[in-house]
């Protein structure tokens, strides 16, 4: 028996290369551009609004005393923070010296190492911010014994990722990457992390008519609220209540929902205008930024480029971020100017009008790296295959839509 190493393959030969790696590029929009409260440590978040204001106007006389409508306060809240929890794991046969490596046995990698899986958690929490509590969504039926899944989203996964997947009807499946087809969009998944027995889903089918989709573990019961939650009612696939009040008993609770049904690929940038003036009838808000997928956003690009002089596009505002998201500004019909935004981690069924005012991630300090009593960042678990050693990254904490009324939502978009 000898003692567990990872980077083995590698200890006696000659690196007269870095370690090469993918490129890890934050998705990370919404949870870099919120404004953010530190201070939340523990116990509940109190919400307070104001359900309704005072409204007794009365022409030709006073209202009678008796019939006076006085303001209404109301005290929500958000009872307990959600936690995320990441683990790494190093073994200490790996950063043992030896005397090949001139690099201290990979100790300079480390670094990088934790920081790439901070990235990461980052990017898992703004899908969950966004999106929801699903990171990608089944595009076939799985219903033979071969561990294969169709997606959405290829790229949310990883090699070694354990995953969840569910539908309305069945129980959840969990499997491990263990191939990923980014081309033909399609998972591997087998039963244990390294093993070659695929997951058998002919038992088990997860179907997309029953919404099948893929969970990080614990997500189904214990995920961050997300904006497109808060902002749909519940009849359009969004939640019934915000911070514990029904929203449909307060206007306030209310994001304005259009109907997206009709809109193509040819009139997407016209019925987008259509909806946004419609927001600005309805809404208490104003929404500066209209956030959409990249598929939306290729078209609403493609409608400005091919209907030049029908659309005011502001000089010099398209660009491309380092962060993955791309701009363009262009001349409201209301008035003013509106930035398009096209974000990766958006989905292709809903277009939000965002007034930045509405969002807010309360947290206890935000993401941080676990700490022992003695100031260690990691933690030592002696086995007789040798030394490991595991780093804790967490986040307490919730996204508080502190202002639904001020946003916009366009949902059932398919084209």
């Amino acid at each position: 028996m000898a003692t567990n190493r990872e980077f083995q393959d590698m200890l006696n030969e000659y690196l007269n290369e870095d370690l090469l790696r993918e490129e890890f590029i934050p998705r990370t929009y919404v949870l870099k551009n919120i404004e953010k409260d530190d201070g939340w440590k523990g116990g509940k978040y109190v919400v307070p609004f104001r359900g309704a204001y005072a409204s007794s106007v009365e022409y030709g006389q006073l209202t009678a005393s008796n019939d006076v409508a006085s303001s209404k306060y109301v005290r929500g809240s958000v009872d307990a923070q959600i936690e995320i929890w990441g683990t790494m794991k190093f073994n200490s046969r790996d950063l043992m010296e030896h005397d090949k490596i001139s690099e201290q046995n990979f100790l300079r990698l480390l670094p990088d190492e934790i920081e790439d899986f901070m990235d990461y958690m980052k990017n898992v929490v703004s899908v969950n911010l966004l999106v929801g509590d699903h990171f990608a969504k089944l595009t076939a039926d799985s219903t033979a014994n071969d561990g294969i899944i169709t997606v959405d989203r290829p790229d949310r996964f990883t090699v070694g990722q354990k995953v969840l997947v569910d539908d309305d009807n069945s129980s959840p499946a969990t499997g491990y990457v263990s191939a990923i087809d980014i081309n033909n969009f399609r998972v591997t998944l087998v039963t244990t992390r390294g093993g070659a027995t695929p997951v058998d889903f002919s038992a088990n089918n997860m179907t997309t008519a029953q919404n099948a989709r893929t969970y990080h573990p614990g997500a189904q019961t214990s995920a961050f609220n997300s904006v497109r939650k808060a902002l749909l009612s519940a009849a359009n696939g969004g939640s019934a209540a915000l911070y514990g009040q029904t929203k449909l008993a307060y206007p306030y609770l209310q994001a304005i929902n259009i109907p997206g049904n009709d809109i193509t690929g040819a009139n997407i940038l016209l019925k987008v205008f259509d909806a946004l003036t419609r927001y600005r009838l309805l809404s208490k808000g104003n929404a500066t930024e209209i956030w959409c997928s990249y598929k939306n956003f290729g078209a609403i690009v493609k409608a400005v480029e091919s209907s030049k002089g029908s659309f005011n596009v502001v000089p010099d505002s398209r660009k491309t971020s380092v962060y993955n998201w791309q701009e363009v500004t262009i001349g409201s019909v209301t008035g003013g100017v509106i930035k398009f935004v096209g974000i990766q981690e958006a989905d292709d069924d809903i277009i939000i009008f965002m007034d930045w005012r509405a969002l807010k991630f309360a947290s206890n300090g935000f993401f941080r790296k676990q700490r022992s009593p003695d100031g260690l960042e990691y933690f030592v678990i002696r086995n007789q295959t040798g030394y490991e050693y595991l780093v804790d990254i967490c986040l307490f904490g919730e996204l508080i839509v502190v202002r639904p009324s001020y946003c916009g939502i366009i949902f059932g978009i398919n084209f």
